[in-house]
């Protein structure tokens, strides 16, 4: 859940203190690449339940 009010407004990228930010991935929404890689392959590989 995003609570940083520049996460929500520009998004953690686009902050000056990205860099430095301890909990860019605690209230921003700031994602590692492969956390957000496994979320969508595991999207991707689910078989469609009916």
């Amino acid at each position: 859940m995003t609570l940083c009010p520049i996460a929500l407004a520009v998004g953690c990228r686009k902050c000056l203190a990205f860099p430095v930010c301890p909990l860019k991935g605690v209230i921003g929404d700031f994602r590692e690449a492969e956390q957000a890689e496994t979320k969508q392959q595991a999207n991707q590989t689910k078989p469609d339940e009916k």
